[in-house]
C-alpha cells in the first residue's frame, strides 16, 4: 500500500517531505487539501492533525504530523533504499547529521520563516509586508550564514562531506528567498552559495520544487 500523503505542493513543509521521499525513491499518493477553503481545519482534517496544519502521512494504520518527524520517519523506514540521508552505518556522522538538523530547527527556521510570511503570505491576504520584520530577522539569517559560511568553508555539506537530511531541510525555505531580492543573503556568502546550488540541483528536490508556486507567491 502506497504512503498518503496529505498537503499542497506549494507549502513548505509539504514539500519537504515530497523531497524526502523523492530522495528515498518511495512511492506515494498526494492527496490534496484546499487550504484556501479552510479544509485542514475542518474535523475530518483535524482527525488527523489537531493542530490542522499540513501535511499528513500515513502509512497504514500510523498517522503522523509534524514535516520533520515525517522525513526522519521516512530516511529510517526505507534507509536501505534510494540515498542515505542519515548516515546509519556511521554512528558519529549519524551525530552530526542530527546536530545539523537540530541547527535548522531551532536557528535557521525561527530566522527565516518570519522573512517569507511577510514576503509571500501577507501580499496574498492584502497586507504590506512588515519592513521591520523583515529586517530583524533578515539580521538574525545573517549572523547564522557567517556560522554556516564558516562551516561550508570547510566542508562541503553542513553534516559532513555528504548530502543529508540536515542538508534537505533547508531546501524549501530557502527555496522561496531566493526568489526574492533580499537573495543577497545567501549569494553574498560564496561557500553558502554554491552549497545552495548544489543541494537545491538534485534530481529530488527539482522534482518537488516544479510544485512550488504561490502563484508565484506563498
Amino acid at each position: 500500500m502506497a504512503l498518503k500523503l496529505h498537503g499542497v505542493t506549494m507549502s513548505t513543509c509539504t514539500s519537504l517531505v515530497i523531497t524526502c521521499l523523492h530522495e528515498k525513491e518511495v512511492e506515494f499518493e498526494l492527496v490534496p487539501v484546499d487550504l484556501f477553503s479552510g479544509e485542514h481545519k475542518h474535523p475530518h482534517f483535524v482527525a488527523k492533525n489537531p493542530f490542522g496544519q499540513v501535511p499528513v502521512l500515513e502509512d497504514d494504520d500510523l498517522t503522523l504530523f509534524e514535516s520533520r518527524a515525517i522525513t526522519a520517519y521516512i530516511a529510517e523506514k526505507y534507509k536501505e533504499t534510494g540515498y542515505d540521508l542519515i548516515r546509519y552505518k556511521d554512528l558519529k556522522e549519524a551525530a552530526m547529521v542530527k546536530v545539523w538538523t537540530q541547527v535548522e530547527s531551532q536557528q535557521y527556521y525561527p530566522a527565516i520563516s518570519p522573512i517569507i510570511y511577510q514576503l509571500y503570505a501577507n501580499p496574498l491576504k492584502g497586507v504590506a509586508p512588515d519592513q521591520e520584520i523583515i529586517k530583524t530577522n533578515l539580521e538574525k539569517l545573517g549572523n547564522i550564514l557567517d556560522i554556516y559560511e564558516a562551516r561550508l568553508s570547510s566542508n562541503k555539506y553542513l553534516a559532513g562531506e555528504f548530502y543529508s537530511l540536515a542538508d534537505l531541510h533547508h531546501l524549501p525555505y530557502t527555496y522561496y528567498l531566493m526568489k526574492t531580492d533580499v537573495a543577497s543573503v545567501v549569494n553574498d556568502r560564496p561557500h553558502v552559495k554554491a552549497w545552495w546550488e548544489d543541494i537545491s540541483s538534485r534530481v529530488a528536490f527539482v522534482k518537488a520544487a516544479e510544485g512550488m508556486t504561490f502563484g508565484e507567491k506563498l
